[in-house]
């Protein structure tokens, strides 16, 4: 893991890449995430999260973004669990002429089933207590999903998917939460944050690798000059 040091020039880069994403038009993305909190969770939040969480499993999530709001529609803005249950043949229906993706598309009106049986108070709790490990109990939320799923209604954790592993490996942390967790604390954003930070800087260039490791070698030289962006 990096030494103090190092850790003071991760800060830096994270920074730039930062800068780099709201210059890119993806401010707003941190805004939404810097504004996400547990305690605040609704159950309406966490119906539409776990269903987007669900929908871009596996894909892009610029295709599941020009579709959500149809989607949501279709799911009746999210109201509530019951609403969902209670109109589920009409729900479906609609919603698969939006994305025609079945088993997706049950598995939210499963989450929808279990809401309403259980109640969200009672899921809320769960959540809570057992965090991505009840997550992962959902219907369509896997070892990795669960994490983004966490991740999105508010719980400090970042999701261990391709691109943070990697940049996590460029800069020589054991895991991407270590890597989200150690930032944060350096630059006083949220863990959440940092991972969006990156995420994003991450598909808006596909060689963020070589520029991560390049800008990363480069500021631990002796003559490097931190007031310079250099991703």
């Amino acid at each position: 893991m990096p030494q103090s040091a190092d850790t003071r020039l991760l800060a830096s880069m994270y920074l730039d890449a930062k800068r780099s994403v709201v210059q890119g038009g993806f401010g707003w993305e941190i805004d939404w995430q810097a504004s996400v909190q547990f305690e605040r969770l609704t159950e309406a939040t966490f119906l539409q999260e776990s269903a987007w969480v669900v929908l871009t499993a596996g894909m892009k999530e610029s295709v599941v973004r020009r579709r959500f709001f149809a989607l949501s529609e279709a799911f009746l803005q999210w109201s509530s669990a019951r609403h969902i249950v209670d109109s589920a043949h009409q729900c479906r229906q609609r919603a698969l002429a939006v994305f025609n993706h079945r088993a997706k598309i049950n598995a939210i009106l499963g989450i929808a089933r279990r809401t309403a049986a259980l109640s969200f108070d009672w899921i809320r709790n769960r959540v809570l207590e057992q965090g991505v490990s009840y997550l992962q109990s959902l219907p369509f939320i896997g070892p990795v999903t669960s994490f983004h799923l966490a991740k999105n209604i508010g719980l400090q954790i970042a999701k261990p998917d391709r691109h943070l592993v990697r940049i996590a490996t460029v800069f020589g942390f054991p895991s991407v939460q270590a890597m989200c967790e150690t930032i944060a604390k350096e630059v006083c954003d949220t863990v959440p944050v940092v991972d969006i930070v990156f995420w994003r800087y991450a598909t808006l260039h596909a060689d963020y690798g070589d520029r991560l490791r390049e800008a990363y070698l480069t500021m631990r030289s002796p003559d490097a000059s931190p007031s310079r962006p250099l991703i």
